[in-house]
């Protein structure tokens, strides 16, 4: 490994932009499939990975909805989920705030219980075996309309004290923030974090309105803010925390390449930037390797990585008591890293 990737792979950080059905790698899909007597259209691994080849938002999301399809009980939950903590923990990561879509699978029939126990066991065995804490966020779907999002909400109820947030995802374009406006005051009422996509495919009008319409407390991606600077502006003033996912960006053409990713002039701006992985085994990368590539790709320096990683903490979901220890252990490494 180079310097860089060895500092990176040891760097203390926290993932806060990660879709856990976005992790089923080709070869659970298949492992999935078999085991619950599912058939899938693809003949073989390597099938699955030819159809990653798309090119938009809307493209990624058929095959993602397709491939969630071989998920059908907790043990499936709760071995994707440790799957990808394994993963994770191996690249420094000691802190995760995962999406998870219960649209997607009650849409198929699975009653809601079944996702999220399956991932809360996952969370709590991954948190004893490798040191990775965990808070969940349950995501709406922005294409499907505000009372099946309502339905979702109200489905969860036995499990709030379990859900730190609620997240709205899928696809972004003509599905503008302000549609779930009661649904995220409902969700509020209830003492739940808010956070939305807005701004990767959408316009900067879209993060004007998770902030002023959802008042959400972080925004997910955030790409197009830039083009507004009274937008950049208020973002850097409130510090409001931007998750941003470079091998995502790329792999849905978002940008042309990494070389002119924003995320650079989002620290330049003074704007909470973090880096994330969003649905890792379908853009190329986990948590340390979307570090490692924009890093290299925008020539990032050892004290932006360390703003990067202490964002990810500070623009996290922890109290501070929570946050205390994984702070001490990224000040603890950049006073040990050699130079």
């Amino acid at each position: 490994m180079s310097d860089l990737a060895d500092f990176i792979g040891g760097l203390p950080k926290a993932e806060l932009h990660l879709h856990i059905e976005g992790s089923l790698e080709p070869e659970q899909m298949f492992e999935f499939a078999r085991r619950n007597k599912v058939a899938l259209p693809f003949a073989s691994v390597e099938d699955v990975r030819a159809a990653y080849a798309f090119s938009n938002l809307q493209d990624f999301l058929d095959i993602y909805y397709q491939g969630a399809g071989v998920l059908l009980n907790e043990q499936d939950f709760h071995d994707l989920a440790m799957a990808y903590f394994r993963r994770v923990a191996a690249g420094g990561c000691l802190h995760v705030e995962m999406f998870f879509d219960p649209q997607t699978h009650t849409g198929r029939g699975l009653p809601f219980s079944v996702a999220i126990e399956g991932l809360l066991s996952g969370m709590a065995e991954a948190e004893a075996t490798l040191g990775v804490s965990s808070k969940l966020i349950m995501c709406f779907l922005r294409h499907l309309d505000e009372d099946a999002a309502f339905a979702t909400l109200k489905a969860a109820e036995p499990w709030l004290d379990r859900i730190v947030g609620v997240g709205l995802d899928s696809s972004e374009v003509g599905h503008p923030p302000s549609k779930f406006a009661k649904v995220f005051e409902a969700a509020r009422g209830h003492g739940l974090k808010l956070v939305a996509h807005a701004g990767e495919e959408g316009p900067p009008a879209y993060v004007w309105e998770a902030l002023d319409v959802l008042k959400v407390d972080r925004i997910d991606h955030g790409n197009r803010s830039l083009e507004d600077p009274a937008l950049v502006k208020r973002l850097a003033v409130e510090g409001i925390t931007l998750t941003v996912c470079p091998l995502s960006n790329l792999k849905l053409c978002v940008v042309d390449d990494l070389t002119v990713h924003p995320l650079k002039a989002m620290l330049q701006l003074g704007l909470r930037a973090t880096v994330n992985s969003d649905d890792p085994a379908y853009f190329g990368g986990y948590l340390a390797q979307n570090w490692i590539s924009v890093a290299s790709a925008l020539g990032l320096t050892r004290a932006d990585l360390a703003t990067l990683a202490r964002n990810s903490f500070t623009g996290s979901f922890l109290n501070p008591l929570e946050a205390a220890p994984h702070l001490a252990a990224l000040d603890a490494y950049l006073a040990g890293a050699p130079a």
